[in-house]
């Protein structure tokens, strides 16, 4: 493969095994925005959770707190509308099917 698609894949193991930390650190923590839980060399992940357990995780190369919990902030916004949409269907009509929209994707991009 190609270095990017191996950096793509390594961001996911990234993101998959902060999981863990994200769900003690949740138990742990009354706010939705859970800051920097974790590192790997020069990379962060920062976790939010909404209140439903739905888990956001941003792996960056140090934002600031700020800009973070904003990003987070508008793509929970998002993440709402979307479900609240009356066109918007699952697929096979559970809330934890992944979204696949290029709408959604525009839009949280816009939001980075």
């Amino acid at each position: 493969g190609t270095s990017g698609e191996e950096s793509g894949y390594l961001h996911q193991f990234i993101l998959y095994s902060s999981l863990d930390l994200v769900y003690s650190t949740m138990w742990t923590n009354n706010n939705m925005f859970l800051r920097i839980v974790d590192k790997f060399n020069f990379l962060l992940v920062s976790a939010y959770v909404t209140q439903g357990g739905k888990t956001f995780l941003l792996l960056h190369n140090g934002k600031s707190e700020d800009a973070v919990r904003t990003f987070f902030s508008d793509v929970h916004e998002l993440y709402v509308k979307f479900l609240m949409n009356p066109f918007y269907s699952a697929g096979n009509d559970t809330i934890d099917a992944p979204i696949i929209s290029p709408y959604f994707d525009s839009q949280v991009r816009s939001v980075a």
